[in-house]
């Protein structure tokens, strides 16, 4: 899968020094796997849920170092393209303000 941004993953990191190795691990994982579905990507990560949003998108959520945090992405299953949208720790994950973040970007 091409993934559509590392920057995103490693400005993360910079702030949250213990989350590098769980997402340098993903990005890994995910660069080498060709998913045709949710089913395909539940499949190798079985931490992974897939969040319909009110604006009609479904956004894909993974749990990253020990659940600590969330990396939340969407995918274009045609194109073999992962967009990742925003990484987050679990009490912004929990405030749910990032759905409207989602919706409207």
């Amino acid at each position: 899968m091409r993934i559509i941004s590392k920057r995103r993953l490693r400005e993360f990191w910079q702030q949250h020094p213990d989350a590098q190795s769980p997402l340098e691990t993903w990005y890994k994982v995910v660069r080498k796997a060709v998913w045709a579905n949710f089913r395909d990507v539940r499949i190798t990560f079985a931490n992974v849920s897939g969040i319909p949003l009110d604006c009609g998108i479904s956004a894909i959520v993974f749990n990253v170092g020990g659940n600590k945090y969330r990396l939340v992405m969407r995918i274009e299953y045609a194109l073999h393209v992962v967009y990742v949208k925003m990484v987050l720790t679990h009490r912004q994950y929990d405030s749910n303000l990032w759905k409207d973040t989602l919706c409207d970007g």
